[in-house]
Order: C-alpha cells, then sequence, then structure tokens
C-alpha cells in the first residue's frame, strides 16, 4: 500500500542508526506517515554483514529499537522513547547492499510507558524480522549527558523529497 508522507524526522550525527556523519552507521532516514506509522528507510552496506551478504541481527534489532522507539514522537516531538525490553523474531536473512524499510507502531500506552511492534520489509516486500519492544517516555534533556544541540539534532533535507511511501 502507498501511504502519504506526513514529515520526515531529524536526523543525528553521529548515532549508529541515523547518523549522517558516522561513516560506519547506517545512515537511516525516518518518515512519519498519514497512517500513524514510522517507516524507516536504510541502504544496507558490506560493513553491516556479519557472515557474508548477511546484515547483522544487531544491526536489525537497532533499525527495529530505534524506529519503535521514535514512533512516540509523531504526536509529541518531546517524548522520547528509552528501551525496557525489545523481543526480535527472525525470519529471513537481510541483505547487505539492498534499501530496506522498517515500520514501527505503538500499540498501547499509558503516561509513563509504551508499547510497539515493527518489522523490516525486504526488497521483495517480505518481512525479514519482527520486534516487539516496551519503553519508557522521557523528554530528551533526562536521557543525554548535554544539550541535544542543533549540530547533533539536525533536520537533513531528501535530494528528492518523498510525498509517498510504498509498504
Amino acid at each position: 500500500m502507498k501511504y502519504k508522507v506526513i514529515k520526515k524526522q531529524n536526523s543525528g550525527n553521529s548515532c549508529v542508526v541515523c547518523g549522517v556523519n558516522n561513516e560506519l552507521g547506517l545512515k537511516t532516514s525516518f518518515y512519519e506517515l498519514e497512517n500513524g506509522e514510522l517507516v524507516a528507510i536504510c541502504d544496507t552496506k558490506d560493513w553491516h554483514q556479519s557472515y557474508p551478504g548477511r546484515v547483522h541481527g544487531g544491526m536489525s534489532a537497532a533499525l527495529l529499537d530505534e524506529t519503535i522507539g521514535r514512533a512516540i514522537s509523531i504526536n509529541d516531538e518531546t517524548i522520547w522513547g528509552v528501551t525496557v525490553s525489545l523481543d526480535i523474531k527472525y525470519k529471513k536473512p537481510v541483505p547487505t547492499d539492498a534499501t530496506i524499510k522498517i515500520i514501527g507502531r505503538i500499540t498501547s500506552e499509558n503516561r509513563k510507558l509504551f508499547e510497539g511492534s515493527g518489522e523490516i520489509i525486504l526488497p521483495s516486500g517480505e518481512i525479514a524480522v519482527t520486534a516487539t519492544g516496551k519503553y519508557m517516555k522521557m523528554p530528551v534533556e533526562k536521557i543525554t549527558d548535554g544539550e541535544l544541540t542543533s549540530e547533533e539534532w539536525k533536520h537533513v533535507e531528501d535530494k528528492e523529497k518523498l510525498e509517498y511511501i510504498e509498504i
């Protein structure tokens, strides 16, 4: 299905998942969709591998953790998710040198916690990895040691603005 992109979320500078200046990172972009879900797009590389041609399972877990954890900020940019628990199920290998999509959504929440689920979608449309997680809601100033500056957390424009994403 095709969904309208409502907003592109900010990227970090050094984050292993979204850091635009982390040479070995995943450089993932995150998009808020009209259906209330968050979609991440990632181009996997050889240096993300475990076995030749396969993305390391820890990288898959990090992608799902970040995507589900970020989904809470769709409705409130001041709230971030801090992982309490994450359950991963590996169904198919995730290839290196491929563009994959990661979906994250909130399934329940209360004042202090939220739960979510997500999937890694292969270029073929198949689901490779699924996850469910529980997260604490926290403001960024309680998570980091310092202030989150505009140099560390910034909006990065795409070469071509995405108006729709097909899942």
